[in-house]
């Protein structure tokens, strides 16, 4: 799969490795910088979303998604999990299921340009699961150096789920991410409570990320 990220926010919180290893699959481990684990709430839009080689199909090419997340390492090569995906298009949310195994959700959801603002809105489907913000990038773009902490959040070429009791990866391919400092405006955040994560009162990390293109590969086994 190709895809094209827009207006990307990266807004991380600190959480004890200990609450996410009782959240993940018992064939993870929560990956740790300086021994202090990480959950991850991203919103953006995506646009051009085709298979290699065929063109993008006309309505549902283009949404807003968000995904809870935090950080696994599996025979030594780090990648994504995630506890949640919503996305605005119901027939993007089957095929995520159907060919990715991914726990997404169909969520009504709106995100726009106000100024050099992104207003994000997001309410999933029959939940409390909620998302509104406004958030914007407040620095020039920088490539975050190896062994800093965004770049061990943010570059990770894989991501990993669960198929039938076995583990699954799928490859990503990208740029290095383009990112800026940024701020936000969180309303309301209910996201991640949904997956039974209980994020702390302190001000996330954030960043943004203006566009970025996407390859995807199929799932394949490990181990």
């Amino acid at each position: 799969m190709e895809q094209t990220w827009h207006d990307l926010l990266f807004a991380h919180w600190a959480v004890a490795p200990g609450d996410l290893r009782k959240l993940l699959p018992e064939e993870f481990e929560p990956d740790t910088f300086h021994r202090t684990g990480w959950v991850g709430v991203v919103p953006f839009r995506m646009s051009h979303i085709h298979a290699r080689g065929m063109p993008s199909l006309p309505g549902i090419s283009h949404f807003p998604e968000l995904n809870v997340r935090t950080y696994v390492t599996l025979n030594n090569k780090p990648g994504v999990y995630f506890f949640s995906l919503d996305a605005a298009s119901l027939p993007a949310v089957w095929a995520a299921k159907r060919f990715y195994h991914l726990p997404y959700f169909h969520a009504h959801m709106s995100a726009k340009s106000e100024a050099d603002w992104i207003i994000y809105d997001a309410r999933r489907d029959q939940s409390n699961a909620v998302f509104r913000a406004r958030y914007r990038p407040t620095g020039p773009v920088q490539l975050r150096e190896p062994g800093s902490l965004v770049h061990w959040l943010t570059e990770r070429y894989c991501l990993y789920t669960m198929v039938e009791g076995r583990v699954r990866r799928a490859e990503i391919h990208h740029p290095r991410w383009p990112l800026q400092e940024a701020e936000a405006q969180i309303e309301i955040n209910t996201m991640a409570a949904a997956s039974g994560i209980s994020l702390p009162s302190d001000a996330p990390l954030l960043h943004f990320a203006r566009e970025l293109q996407v390859q995807i590969w199929p799932l394949s086994m490990v181990g």
